[in-house]
């Protein structure tokens, strides 16, 4: 075999930092040898994977075109290692999350992943659609869990499981009274909604289409909690996931409202993997106890 493991790491790290000084640093080698290890991998196949700018390498088309398969060898080299080193197929992972998802659902699911014999970690990553695609796109999340919708070449979209908008209020405002919203009411009310480029605001957009130049929306928060707050405090309604709010239902700090019935607020939550990326068993596992949610 004309190549070594180590250089493909050194490769695929180059291809991540884009700088050989970041790159050995982050394989605990010196910069020299990182960049021998990188120059022989060329040399070896008379190929060119960089364009050097400066100190910058910034990937050409070769070196976009055998990254995904470089990682996929060195994650079945390293599921294999692990099999050989500790008996088992289920390793370490590091998982991409959206916001709902991510405080609601995956630390459940991270607590069963890891409450194995071998105890294999996971990372969790909370961001938005956008950056948890971008970051599976470039193999650094080996998983991500979304709940917006996605268009993407590279990755493979799978829906996970169904979810729900519910719009709510404090028990004291006045339209927890009715038993239907109309969508005069929703014009009518003071907003308390998701940043844009959430997958809540979009399906909530969705939901709302022909009425969303006329809502009134006073604030636009990242975080879930700080609309929940803000609503119970009476600033305004809100629309978020249910399971969100299922436990705040439970107590009675906030009440759910029903939504005119010609209104849809039902999503999917979906499962992305680059099309390229090993399926590992580790992979396959955490898949599977998602579903069991």
């Amino acid at each position: 075999m004309k190549y070594s493991f180590r250089q493909l790491e050194v490769f695929l790290a180059a291809a991540h930092f884009q700088n050989i000084t970041r790159a050995a640093e982050s394989l605990s080698m010196s910069q020299s040898a990182a960049s021998s290890a990188l120059k022989e991998l060329e040399s070896q196949f008379d190929i060119r994977l960089f364009d050097r700018v400066g100190k910058r390498l910034q990937l050409n088309e070769l070196g976009r075109l055998y990254r995904p398969k470089a990682e996929a060898l060195l994650a079945q080299a390293t599921e294999l290692e692990q099999a050989f080193s500790k008996h088992s197929e289920i390793g370490a992972l590091k998982v991409g999350a959206t916001l709902t998802i991510g405080n609601y659902l995956a630390v459940g699911v991270m607590a069963q992943y890891m409450n194995t014999p071998t105890r294999p970690k996971v990372s969790l990553e909370v961001a938005n659609t956008s950056t948890i695609a971008r970051r599976v796109k470039d193999f650094e999340l080996d998983i991500g869990l979304i709940e917006g919708e996605l268009q993407a070449s590279e990755l493979e979209v799978i829906p996970w499981r169904e979810d729900e908008l519910i719009a709510f209020c404090a028990p004291n405002h006045p339209l927890a009274q009715k038993k239907q919203l109309t969508d005069d009411d929703l014009r009518q009310a003071t907003w308390i909604m998701r940043e844009q480029g959430s997958g809540t605001r979009q399906s909530f957009e969705r939901g709302m289409q022909g009425l969303l130049p006329d809502l009134n929306v006073l604030l636009e928060l990242e975080h879930t909690e700080a609309i929940k707050r803000a609503v119970e405090a009476n600033l305004g309604i809100g629309c978020l996931s249910w399971v969100v709010l299922a436990d705040a239902f439970k107590r009675g700090s906030l009440v759910p409202l029903a939504m005119p019935e010609h209104r849809s607020f039902n999503r999917q939550f979906y499962f992305i993997l680059h099309k390229q990326k090993y399926r590992s068993a580790g992979i396959a596992q955490w898949m599977e106890l998602c579903k069991q949610l």
